[in-house]
């Protein structure tokens, strides 16, 4: 990467803003100093870099700029002076702020060169960016992905990068590789700490997509309020600026969803920002600009007639569960807002097979259906078994749901997927989830509450299993001809994090193995 003056990046601050003071140190002065990349991890500064000291819940960068120095760090950037620090100190009021305007700066604000989807809401998102990505390139339109699952750049694929919003220098150099690839667009899981915690402060977005929202990430947020908010923030950034000739054609709009409390508010916060917004919905009789009826789910594959404002027609995908329907409705819709041709619309969206931990079926030839999902909340959970129940009773079969909840996290939907499992459930598995530092059979009895009044028993059709691996050997040996089990919350994670650390995980894998013990062998 070309090194870029410093200087231009003090002048777009204090055009912002944010800059408070330039502080002299006996080293080269600002205008005189190049920056070759930014970095907010001491441990990962190279020569040349500016490192931005971000306060955090755990520890404070500030603390670490000293180090930051003498790794080679050209200058440093903080919400308040550092002892000890022999380069140049820039203070702004937010670091976190400019840590996302230093990265997008740095490489040059890679997003005014691509056309940018933003995928955000509390369930959906991921399997919504894979459709929209399939969809774009049957239509001829090269996108890149960053997801919770993957991130894919030129059409390659980089596997697994650990976190749904990457921190702002990673995405802004991924939007950077994918221009230089040849992608003409973005398409971004946008999750609300990305949101909150300014990681994507400075990507341009041109088309925001609302999937649902419910309870979720209160550890955060603090609040239900605080949390609608951050989402609520994507779609009041969709205002139109100085058009970059690669956005040529690509308008400023926003998809949401008419069938969620929150979507009105989505789509004021759009309109006000003067983007387009087209509404979606799974009901014939919906006030929605693109709707699907006769929705048909075989427990392999979905179909349904959809109509928008330019095309009726059949659209099958090869995805399992109801909810899938939204969430093609939500890729349509963006379709909707590009004009793209109806046909190759569909083609790309059936295109799309499997995507990983997400209702993905385990077949080794037993009388029984076996679905991992990443149904981590009430409203998720609730959403798969719905989708899984009518096909189970045309087999002749119940539900058997396995899953648990984070330790040190949001605690009060515990209870929550316990009465939504055991309501909809012939069997309730509850299990670990990541209890990190949390006592497991503390978090289990509190879901184990919520399962009891929804009425069920414990060693009747509530069992209590800390240990995942035996839980799910238990779930499947509990299973009837006919039954489904669902192995919700792991989903694609490969870790799983206890007290002692994380340790390896493929809940997929785990689930094909204890099948083949038990005879079955595909």
């Amino acid at each position: 990467m070309t090194p870029r003056p410093l200087g231009d990046l003090v002048r777009e601050l204090e055009l912002r803003g944010m800059l408070r003071t330039v502080l002299a140190a006996a080293t080269t002065p600002v205008g005189a100093t190049s920056i070759g990349g930014v970095a907010f991890d001491s441990r990962r500064v190279s020569a040349g870099d500016l490192f931005v000291a971000v306060p955090g819940a755990e520890s404070d960068g500030h603390t670490f700029a000293a180090a930051a120095g003498a790794a080679g760090a050209a200058a440093v950037i903080g919400e308040r002076a550092m002892a000890n620090v022999n380069v140049p100190q820039i203070l702004v009021s937010s670091a976190r702020r400019a840590l996302a305007l230093a990265a997008a700066w740095v490489n040059g604000f890679p997003s005014n060169e691509l056309g940018v989807v933003g995928v955000t809401g509390t369930d959906g998102k991921t399997t919504t960016c894979f459709l929209v990505r399939a969809m774009l390139a049957e239509s001829g339109l090269p996108a890149g992905l960053i997801s919770t699952i993957e991130v894919i750049v030129g059409g390659q694929s980089e596997g697994y990068t650990g976190h749904t919003t990457p921190e702002a220098p990673v995405i802004q150099a991924d939007l950077r590789r994918m221009v230089d690839a040849g992608d003409r667009f973005a398409v971004v899981e946008t999750t609300s700490h990305g949101l909150a915690l300014d990681r994507v402060a400075e990507i341009a977005y041109d088309i925001a997509v609302f999937t649902n929202l419910t309870h979720e990430h209160l550890d955060l947020h603090g609040t239900y309020k605080a949390y609608v908010a951050a989402k609520r923030t994507l779609f009041e950034r969709l205002e139109a600026g100085p058009q970059n000739p690669a956005k040529a054609g690509i308008p400023k709009g926003a998809v949401v969803n008419a069938q969620d409390e929150r979507g009105p508010e989505m789509a004021a916060a759009a309109h006000a920002a003067g983007a387009r917004v087209l509404t979606y919905a799974v009901d014939p009789d919906a006030a929605a600009d693109i709707v699907a009826t006769a929705v048909r789910d075989d427990g392999r594959s979905l179909s349904m007639r959809v109509r928008t404002g330019r095309w009726e027609d059949e659209l099958r995908l090869q995805l399992p569960g109801r909810f899938n329907a939204f969430n093609a409705l939500a890729a349509i819709g963006v379709g909707e807002l590009l004009e793209l041709d109806p046909t190759a619309m569909r083609r790309g969206l059936a295109s799309v097979r499997r995507v990983e931990g997400r209702m993905e079926p385990i077949d080794e030839g037993q009388p029984f259906g076996v679905f991992v999902d990443f149904a981590h909340t009430p409203g998720a959970l609730a959403a798969a078994l719905d989708a899984l129940g009518p096909v189970a009773a045309a087999r002749g079969g119940g539900l058997i749901a396995l899953f648990g909840s984070p330790g040190a996290r949001d605690i009060a939907k515990r209870p929550m997927m316990g009465r939504a499992a055991g309501a909809r459930s012939r069997i309730v598995v509850v299990t670990e989830d990541d209890p990190r530092t949390t006592e497991r059979m503390a978090i289990l009895e509190e879901i184990a509450a919520g399962a009891e009044e929804a009425g069920k028993r414990r060693g009747h059709d509530l069992f209590l299993i800390e240990d995942r691996d035996a839980a799910i050997r238990q779930a499947l040996e509990l299973a009837r001809p006919g039954d489904i089990v669902l192995l919700a919350g792991k989903g694609h994670e490969h870790t799983l994090a206890r007290a002692g650390g994380p340790i390896p995980w493929d809940e997929a894998k785990i689930a094909r193995a204890a099948l083949n013990e038990m005879g079955y062998r595909g």
